[in-house]
């Protein structure tokens, strides 16, 4: 009898840690994978959705995060019923610069499958480098005064665009600029107050002037470098701000509407199959006189926030003259 018993104990410890199902052991759900893809060139902020696409090894459904927040109309996204497992969702950045996404899958198969996070995925909002003041728009570029020997051009060419310069180099800024508030116009000496730029380590503001240039009007700031005193001479990523400040105003650029007359390319109207005139509405700008005066506004553009340092002005030091 005692033998019976312990036959049976010893059964039963065998079979502790396994599940039987019909008489046969269950096996372990499976984790699925998951992977994200975004377009970065796509995303930018304040022009519209990106795509988010997440696929799958598995059927389910999948909830989409930027930043820590469940994306709206993506808490659960359908993949396809067939592989590849496909889901999308079309999110609207809500600031510029790095944001991480993240994507939940929860499995169609419940039992044979687990739920799975995909790994992060950092993606940098693009902004436009026009400004950060929606009044004044600004572009900046920078090429090499004149120069001799070793600080000479390596191409030969003066005014050629680089952000690459030596120790002992002249840096001549470049700015374009245009308001908004007057209908885009050019901003020139006639209704720009400031136009200078900071450069980080030198005492004064580099201020611009503005002129001709071969035919083309722009403002420009000379930047000498160079080892005597006074000269900026740190190697590495040159820091910069350029500040556009506009004059006050008392008129303003109101964007209207008219219809005219539509013509061909001789001036002659062009009728319909009626034998009727043709009219079509296009924009113009209107300019209002306003009873009190706009403050300008102002107009900052860096490069910092901007560009990855590989892009960014940097100085090197001069190759020893023989």
């Amino acid at each position: 009898m005692n033998r019976k018993i312990s036959t049976a104990v010893i059964g039963a410890v065998a079979l502790v840690g396994s599940i039987f199902v019909g008489g046969s052991p269950a096996s372990a759900a499976t984790t699925p994978t998951l992977v994200l893809v975004i377009s970065e060139r796509s995303t930018n902020f304040g022009m519209g959705p990106s795509d988010i696409t997440a696929t799958a090894s598995t059927a389910g459904s999948v909830k989409f995060s930027a930043a820590g927040v469940v994306i709206k109309g993506c808490e659960a996204v359908a993949t396809t019923t067939v592989s590849p497992f496909v889901a999308k969702c079309s999110w609207l950045p809500a600031a510029a610069g790095p944001t991480i996404l993240l994507g939940s899958l929860t499995p169609t198969d419940a039992v044979n499958f687990t739920t799975v996070n995909s790994a992060p995925v950092t993606v940098k909002v693009g902004v436009p480098i026009q400004g950060v003041v929606p009044s004044i728009h600004i572009y900046v570029d920078t090429v090499l005064g004149p120069a001799t020997g070793v600080l000479a051009s390596r191409t030969g060419v003066t005014c050629a665009i680089t952000s690459e310069y030596m120790v002992g180099q002249q840096i001549v800024f470049r700015v374009y600029a245009s308001n908004a508030d007057q209908g885009g116009v050019g901003m020139d000496p006639s209704n720009t107050a400031k136009a200078y730029v900071e450069v980080a380590g030198l005492k004064d503001p580099i201020q611009l002037a503005y002129g001709n240039r071969g035919g083309n009007a722009f403002w420009t700031g000379a930047f000498k470098t160079g080892t005597a005193p006074g000269l900026y001479n740190k190697l590495g990523i040159i820091n910069y701000k350029v500040t556009m400040v506009a004059k006050d105003t008392s008129t303003v650029k109101v964007l209207s509407t008219k219809r005219v007359l539509v013509r061909d390319a001789a001036g002659a109207p062009v009728l319909n199959e009626a034998g009727n005139l043709t009219f079509k509405w296009i924009s113009f700008y209107r300019t209002r006189q306003l009873t009190n005066p706009i403050v300008g506004a102002t107009g900052i553009w860096d490069t910092a926030s901007r560009f990855p340092a590989t892009s960014q002005l940097t100085l090197f030091a001069a190759p020893a003259t023989p």
